[in-house]
């Protein structure tokens, strides 16, 4: 499912046009974002829990050439589904 197939099957399921299921799913995730940028984590009952993880600096192969290199620290984001997600599939 993309993007706009889930714009509309909000739209559908609010009974709403698709424009503004689209400004609200727009919105749901510039604020998951916000959120995630100010390190904080977004858990939404019964769904899951998206936050923030730090990966640290690691050592890596380059599979063209086989030398090691070395990967950078970053940070990335993690869901972890709760448990009516789960159960629902």
């Amino acid at each position: 499912m993309n993007k706009s197939e889930l714009v509309a099957a909000v739209a559908e399921k609010a009974g709403v046009t698709k424009e503004v299921a689209g400004k609200c799913l727009d919105g749901v995730l510039d604020a998951v974002a916000d959120a995630l940028k100010n390190g904080e984590e977004v858990a939404l009952a019964g769904f899951g829990k998206f936050e923030v993880k730090d990966r640290a600096e690691r050592q890596g192969v380059n599979p063209a050439t086989g030398e090691k290199i070395t990967i950078a620290a970053s940070k990335a984001v993690a869901f972890k589904a709760g448990k009516t997600l789960k159960d629902s599939l």
